[in-house]
């Protein structure tokens, strides 16, 4: 591996998972990599940690809490590779991931971006998402979510969306999705932003890969766990809404938009009904705001519509779009495991 990759970790308080992440990355078999380090205002001893064991590392020290997506955007701006990699600070990688994440991308010029395996930290034998495809409600439908790693899983295939914990872009491909020169929307603090992201790449002509050689193990929702869940639900709503406003085409936009609402206002009324109020409000919270940034949301739109898009929705969705049983929307809304997959 000859090519540069510039590996963007982001991070909030996260020192107890540094010492893991940063170790393995050193035992990788390729070396030819540089590791930016993004810290969103942490009030532990993170930043003079990785100063003192890995002084190589390139830090940028945000002044508050800019949330993944624009902290990752930091990142971005900084890296010199000709490969970028999105990773989360509570994995460990094993010693081959990078490359064999180089090995899928160089394979073909049209993979324009690939996610690792990503095995539980805790449950080694299970995974935690293999990615995701599009639904016609507009949820995601979480392939291997919490599934035990068998051979089934072990095969090379298109993705609508990687996760955000390992996942690994042309440089040259992200360039050519920038909005208002980002990759990844500023306003999502968090959840759906790479789904928004991946949604572009997609549109740009690209393909978007999982790559099973690749390895990771990742402690998820180490980050997540310490945000109530009405701020989680609050951000992953209104995320999933404002990116399908830009995003999609305007037959299909006609076509989810309102499916999707109605199954959101379902999920609100059921939250109301189990007491839980805060969680139901978050919901119509993520309504306003979209209503609230409606006119940025359509300058958006339309630069997506008009300069990136190069492929239709038709074309996309004969590869991207599956059409669970309903019960899984029931597993959906408990946490999606137990859920018997079709594919």
């Amino acid at each position: 591996m000859n090519e540069l990759v510039s590996i963007i970790v982001i991070n909030w308080n996260g020192l107890r998972w540094l010492a893991d992440c940063f170790s393995s990355l050193a035992k990788q078999e390729c070396q030819n990599f540089e590791i930016i380090f993004v810290d969103n205002a942490s009030s532990d001893e993170s930043v003079a940690w990785v100063k003192k064991n890995y002084p190589k590392t390139k830090i940028l020290i945000n002044k508050q809490n800019l949330g993944f997506s624009d902290a990752n955007n930091v990142g971005y701006k900084a890296a010199k590779g000709k490969y970028v990699l999105f990773l989360n600070n509570d994995t460990r990688v094993t010693k081959t991931f990078l490359s064999e994440l180089v090995k899928v991308l160089e394979s073909d010029k049209k993979i324009g971006g690939a996610q690792s395996k990503i095995l539980l930290m805790d449950h080694p034998d299970t995974h935690d998402s293999v990615g995701a495809f599009f639904t016609v409600t507009g949820f995601l439908y979480h392939y291997g979510f919490g599934k035990k790693d068998i051979p089934k899983y072990d095969k090379q295939i298109d993705l609508y969306t990687a996760k955000g914990a390992c996942m690994m872009f042309k440089r040259e491909v992200l360039k050519k999705i920038e909005v208002d020169g980002n990759i990844l929307d500023p306003s999502y603090f968090a959840y759906f932003e790479e789904t928004d992201m991946c949604h572009r790449v997609w549109l740009a002509g690209y393909r978007i890969v999982y790559a099973y050689t690749s390895v990771i193990y990742h402690k998820m929702g180490a980050t997540s766990s310490s945000m109530n869940n009405a701020f989680i639900q609050y951000h992953s709503f209104k995320n999933r809404i404002n990116s399908y406003l830009k995003n999609l085409g305007t037959v299909q936009l006609i076509k989810t938009m309102p499916i999707h609402l109605l199954f959101c206002e379902f999920f609100s009324l059921i939250s109301l009904m189990r007491g839980k109020f805060t969680l139901a409000l978050s919901i119509q919270k993520a309504f306003i705001w979209n209503v609230s940034v409606l006119g940025q949301t359509m300058h958006e739109r339309r630069y997506i519509q008009n300069t990136i898009r190069k492929i239709s929705d038709q074309e996309l969705w004969k590869k991207m779009l599956k059409k669970p049983r309903l019960l899984y929307y029931w597993y959906l809304s408990k946490g999606a495991a137990g859920y018997e997959e079709e594919i």
